[in-house]
């Protein structure tokens, strides 16, 4: 709990976009197995993009040594979230569901599964977070 303590200390934007993205993880899987179009999966699916659109706008907002002005090339990623979160939500009110479907199950494994182990390889400032001895593999 140290860690996290000193995270949200140091670096609040970072802790807020951790504590958010994991809870699109937990949220997203639970949405992806429940039952489609009920009144609860709404519920939870406006409280998934809620986290995912709170993960993109705090990742801008995270920068290190990239080449665009401390971006990286995951930003490219953090650009598609703000253009295809949006798409998603409306293929879904328009009554598309195949769409929506496609574009919120690809959001979930690309920008929270993919991006996520991504992040926290041994190395980078997560992965140094939740494995402080790089797994034996330095």
């Amino acid at each position: 709990m140290e860690p996290l303590a000193q995270l949200l200390q140091q670096r609040p934007v970072v802790f807020v976009h951790l504590v958010s993205m994991l809870g699109a993880v937990a949220l997203g899987a639970v949405l992806l197995r429940g039952r489609k179009g009920a009144m609860t999966h709404r519920v939870l699916g406006w409280t998934w993009v809620a986290l995912m659109a709170t993960a993109a706008l705090t990742s801008w907002f995270i920068r290190g040594s990239g080449p665009w002005w401390g971006l990286s090339w995951i930003h490219l990623l953090t650009l598609l979230v703000c253009l295809t979160l949006p798409l998603a939500v409306l293929a879904a009110r328009r009554g598309r569901v195949a769409a929506h479907r496609s574009a919120m199950t690809q959001l979930y494994w690309g920008a929270c599964i993919a991006a996520g182990v991504f992040t926290l390889l041994p190395g980078r400032f997560l992965g140094r977070l939740v494995w402080p001895h790089g797994l034996g593999l330095t």
